[in-house]
């Protein structure tokens, strides 16, 4: 235990390392799941086929090869990569396609009549998406876009395979240099379950915010004053 305690400074950097590609790719998988969540939803076939098939390359193919690929087969076509970006880009794009799919199912599962509706108000399809569909979206895509946050951090281990020191890489280091393998793991572990409760907090906190009560409330308002308008 006495040695533990001399590494915990390495502990404490690891879990802010883990914080840091946890939050910045969560950020960049948002940014990937609505940009591709909503292309999959165009009218335009040059739109939508480009972005399907990013979609299933990304879930089709290994996160940890996608990892691989970013920062020890890029260096090869002169694109040299931080071990840090790299694994931020990879969590950021695989799970980023996978919340697409939570995006797109959830504003194609809103009743067409509402569609109908806010074209008989001369809504442009940008006011329809911004103004009734989104909004009424969200209640439905946050629980599994909270799990799919969850399994980002899950995977954030996995950076420690292009030695970014993150909990799991200082956990093996500390390992090595102690022998304490059971309690060391223990506190890891520990660790990531503290966090993955703080996501479902995060996400808690957004569903009642974004509850269907005040969703309902802003789609009223919204309507109202696209009627009044059009009288």
């Amino acid at each position: 235990m006495d040695a533990i305690v001399e590494y915990l400074p390495l502990i404490r950097q690891g879990f802010v390392t883990t914080v840091l590609v946890t939050v910045l790719g969560a950020l960049l998988a948002l940014v990937v799941a609505f940009t591709l969540g909503l292309a999959r939803l165009s009218e335009h076939r040059w739109v939508r086929w480009p972005a399907a098939c990013i979609v299933e390359f990304f879930r089709g193919t290994s996160l940890v090869v996608q990892l691989f690929w970013l920062f020890f087969a890029l260096p090869f076509f002169g694109i040299q990569l931080t071990a840090l970006f790299a694994g931020i880009l990879a969590l950021g794009l695989n799970e980023g396609a996978y919340a697409s799919e939570v995006v797109r199912g959830s504003i194609a599962a809103r009743p067409k009549g509402q569609t109908e509706a806010a074209i008989a108000l001369n809504m442009t399809p940008a006011q329809r998406m911004r103004r009734i569909l989104l909004p009424q979206s969200i209640p439905a895509m946050l629980p599994p876009m909270g799990n799919v946050m969850v399994d980002l951090l899950k995977n954030s281990s996995l950076v420690s395979m292009v030695t970014v020191a993150d909990l799991t890489f200082n956990a093996g280091l500390i390992r090595s240099s102690t022998g304490e393998t059971a309690l060391i793991y223990a506190i890891i572990l520990v660790l990531y379950f503290v966090l993955s409760l703080v996501i479902s907090g995060i996400v808690a906190v957004l569903e009642r915010t974004f509850s269907p009560t005040a969703t309902r409330r802003s789609l009223l308002t919204a309507l109202t004053g696209r009627m009044q308008g059009v009288s």
